[in-house]
């Protein structure tokens, strides 16, 4: 049987039977003072503290960065939206205030405040910064209560969006007769809004030109008709489709579409490749309101929407060739000198087209006559097919194309969505006044974006 070792400090443990229970502790005992393992634990006992305040350290630090960065984002997504609501308003108190909102939603529940937030009115820049403070349940036992989390963020309205673009952007707008009462006001509000975002006060070195085409059943061109328009009597006698003889008089300020080799091209308007005439019954026409070319002045430029006035049909394919035109340096004669577009390719410069319209596209033309009156067919086939022609052959040429069907359906959504806007991301769908206007904005916030400069 094994013997026991009496000594304490080797109690329990199992001698062999060889030699004298006196040996054998020694033995023991003279093992343990050898074993080295006792100063790898006690070495660790004495370096448990610091490297645990290190850890803890580590720990608390980790917590602050995590709550910089999410005060961070916070800032940055709040001066953009102080940035948005400046673009639209011009208003510093509005813009201050979305900041101040915005900001407090992101930061909920969070121990920071906003500090800095301001706008400055002459250099288009907006400032906000936070602080806050971040809690140090471990770096508290040596002293340290907390540790302080800053952010800031600036965003620059630079002119052309990114100081680094000009723009030239023509809008077909629909003023035909179903857009009478809220929709042609619902219009007139989403319009001037994208102009006040993307018509930059300081045009000095890149430009934001707007250019405008409201349409009906025909584009009203008023002095430049003569120019661009084929030569034509004064006024046609014609049978009508139910055999009955008519007289329609040349209508001059408007006109329709062009037939021929260039009838979906934007050729200029020269020799064999002029516009149609008009002619109606009273030799008057629709709309009563003019085409506008490319244009920076706001206040003019506002003042020809708030006079837009609803009526007449919708030949879409005339709205959407004369969008064209005025983008199109083959066109660029017709126009004055600070009205003329510059050359496709031109460095930093993009030409855009917008497209609103609200309904189907019902009306063309054959010998200046509206086909569903005189008795022939229109030569280049329906307005919806002309327009489609029209769109594919302007995106070739290098023009974004966005488009906004205004509760529309059918052949209408399907020629805006699938054949004319650049890609579907580029069309709207909006059903009602408030989003036709969010429409237009988000555009104008698209082509007019702004940046954070720190």
């Amino acid at each position: 049987m094994p013997t026991k070792c009496s000594d304490a400090r080797c109690a329990g443990e199992q001698l062999p039977v060889k030699g004298t229970a006196a040996s054998a502790c020694k033995s023991s005992f003279m093992r343990f003072l050898g074993d080295r393992r006792g100063n790898i634990a006690m070495m660790f006992a004495v370096m448990t503290v610091p490297v645990t305040g290190l850890v803890g350290a580590s720990v608390d630090y980790g917590k602050a960065l995590q709550l910089r960065a999410k005060v961070q984002s916070a800032v940055d997504a709040a001066v953009l939206a102080a940035g948005r609501e400046y673009q639209v308003s011009r208003d510093t108190a509005l813009a201050s205030a979305r900041a101040a909102t915005y900001f407090a939603q992101q930061t909920a529940g969070l121990p920071v405040t906003l500090g800095t937030n301001s706008v400055d009115p002459t250099t288009l820049t907006l400032r906000l910064g936070a602080q806050g403070t971040a809690q140090t349940p471990f770096l508290h036992m040596i002293g340290v209560q907390s540790l302080p989390v800053e952010a800031s963020a600036e965003a620059k309205l630079a002119v052309g969006g990114n100081g680094q673009m000009s723009f030239e952007i023509s809008m077909m707008l629909d003023v035909t007769g179903s857009m009478r009462g809220s929709k042609i006001e619902d219009l007139k509000l989403a319009a001037k809004d994208l102009i006040d975002i993307v018509v930059w006060d300081d045009q000095s070195q890149y430009t934001s030109r707007v250019a405008l085409v409201p349409f009906s059943e025909s584009v009203r061109v008023d002095l430049i008709g003569a120019e661009v328009a084929t030569n034509g009597p004064s006024r046609i006698d014609f049978r009508d489709r139910s055999g009955r003889n008519r007289r329609y008089y040349l209508a001059p300020a408007c006109v329709t579409e062009r037939t021929g080799a260039q009838a979906f091209t934007d050729a200029g308007p020269y020799g064999q490749n002029k516009v149609g005439r008009m002619y109606t019954s009273s030799g008057d026409c629709s709309p009563p309101n003019r085409v506008v070319p490319l244009s920076s002045d706001k206040v003019m430029l506002k003042g020809v929407i708030d006079g837009f006035v609803a009526s007449g049909n919708t030949a879409g394919h005339l709205g959407t060739a004369w969008a064209w035109y005025m983008l199109s340096p083959n066109w660029d004669n017709v126009f004055s000198p600070h009205s003329r577009p510059v050359a496709y390719g031109t460095p930093k410069v993009q030409k855009i087209a917008i497209l609103m319209t609200d309904g189907e596209y019902n009306t063309e033309y054959c010998n200046g006559v509206t086909d569903s009156t005189i008795n022939c067919n229109a030569p280049n086939g329906s307005s919806t097919t002309q327009a489609r022609a029209l769109c594919t052959n302007m995106k070739a040429a290098g023009v974004t194309v966005y488009a906004i069907g205004f509760q529309v359906s059918g052949s209408a959504r399907t020629t805006l969505r699938s054949y004319c806007a650049t890609d579907t991301t580029y069309y709207y769908d909006a059903a009602d006044g408030e989003a036709l206007r969010q429409a237009f904005r988000d555009i104008a916030l698209k082509i007019a974006q702004l940046r954070l400069s720190k």
